[in-house]
């Protein structure tokens, strides 16, 4: 204890000037970061508006190594503020609600019109929900290992590389693509709303005696991923927003086996005579 007391005061004092004024370059930094994931979000749209579509959702993937990154730059300097939150939203608005959505549209949704400004919209707006709800309960008290709802970078991701997936492997016709793609965007927009509940990667802890294992499986995910890109970023993708359902399934069909459980058990009183 008297430790981690000693570190969170040196690490205070090394981004402390004389006056004991915290350096504007520790707030620069993040904010940096962030602005690099709203000019990849803007790239992407130009690159959708150009027809460049697989260029466009590599945009949006490299904006989602931007907002990994200048959150953590912002944990590891201790240079978090309300300013920084604001304008990460707002960035994030552009590059994963914006951004993946006019790509959508573009890409898949333009022969039918109507239609396809109607679910742009509901991803859009959806996404839109999810950031203002999580900056109003970012304060609270909660569970820091879980996010309420599909973290919207993740459904941008998905999109993204579903994008790749199709140029290079799938090759959905123009007839199932659309329909495909309309599913994709609704499902997503409904889990970015929802209460499922999606871990937080940053948050995860692993049992110490397995910590060789954990390095094993994902020195084989990177050497996959680097092998085969296109299959295997769409994998992860999938398997992360499929985690938060699966786990929702389980949570539900555990419980009333617990229920059962405890109401089995006799109930048995111990009573000794006066």
């Amino acid at each position: 204890m008297k430790s981690r007391v000693f570190h969170n005061r040196m690490k205070g004092r090394i981004f402390q000037n004389k006056e004991g004024q915290r350096r504007r370059g520790v707030h620069l930094i993040p904010n940096i970061l962030t602005t690099g994931n709203l000019f990849s979000g803007l790239a992407a749209v130009v690159l959708v508006f150009h027809g460049r579509f697989e260029i466009a959702a590599m945009a949006i993937l490299i904006a989602m190594v931007f907002d990994v990154l200048d959150g953590t730059s912002a944990r590891l300097t201790d240079s978090t503020s309300a300013f920084g939150v604001e304008y990460d939203s707002l960035s994030d608005l552009v590059s994963f609600g914006l951004a993946p959505g006019f790509l959508m549209y573009a890409w898949a949704l333009e022969s039918p019109v109507m239609l396809g400004v109607a679910v742009m919209f509901a991803y859009v707006a959806c996404g839109a929900l999810r950031l203002a709800r999580f900056n109003v309960t970012a304060g609270s008290h909660g569970d820091n290992r879980f996010f309420t709802g599909l973290p919207i970078p993740a459904a941008a991701g998905f999109i993204a590389t579903f994008c790749i997936f199709d140029t290079h492997i799938a090759h959905l016709s123009e007839a199932v693509l659309p329909s495909v793609v309309i599913v994709m965007s609704l499902a997503l927009s409904f889990l970015m709303v929802s209460t499922v509940k999606y871990r937080s990667v940053k948050q995860l802890k692993f049992q110490g005696h397995h910590h060789f294992m954990y390095l094993v499986w994902a020195v084989l995910i990177l050497v996959s991923v680097i092998a085969y890109p296109q299959l295997m970023l769409f994998l992860v993708c999938v398997g992360y927003v499929g985690s938060g359902v699966v786990e929702k399934l389980w949570d539900a069909v555990k419980t009333p086996t617990k229920r059962e459980t405890l109401v089995g058990i006799p109930v048995t009183l111990d009573s000794k005579d006066p």
